[in-house]
């Protein structure tokens, strides 16, 4: 049940930061010109790199110790997962490696 839970994760994650970044091609083919198919290759790559790099969503776990102080909560534990199935392992091997693949497939 846990590879399931693991893989639904994978699977939305991939999902998001691939809509995300087909209106980010969006918009950059919009105000630059150019062919959509190469921004969105370049695209894929680059955050799929960024994932790779961190192996882990820690810059979204950063972003809330702001929030978190001001409302006089804790900062979150290094090994408390925030309900996430997948550890940065997983997260390079599912989501990071596949959107630089297609990536690079659509460069191609």
């Amino acid at each position: 049940m846990t590879v399931l839970r693991g893989l639904r994760e994978a699977v939305l994650l991939f999902a998001a930061i691939g809509a995300l970044v087909a209106v980010a091609a969006m918009i950059w083919v919009a105000v630059a010109g150019g062919d959509y198919t190469a921004r969105l290759g370049i695209g894929l790559v680059v955050v799929g790199g960024l994932i790779g790099m961190t192996g882990d969503l820690t810059l979204s776990r950063i972003s809330m110790l702001g929030a978190r102080a001001t409302f006089g909560a804790e900062p979150e534990r290094e090994t408390a997962g925030g309900g996430r199935v997948l550890t940065g392992v997983g997260i390079f091997l599912f989501v990071g490696l596949p959107l630089v693949v297609v990536g690079v497939l659509l460069l191609s």
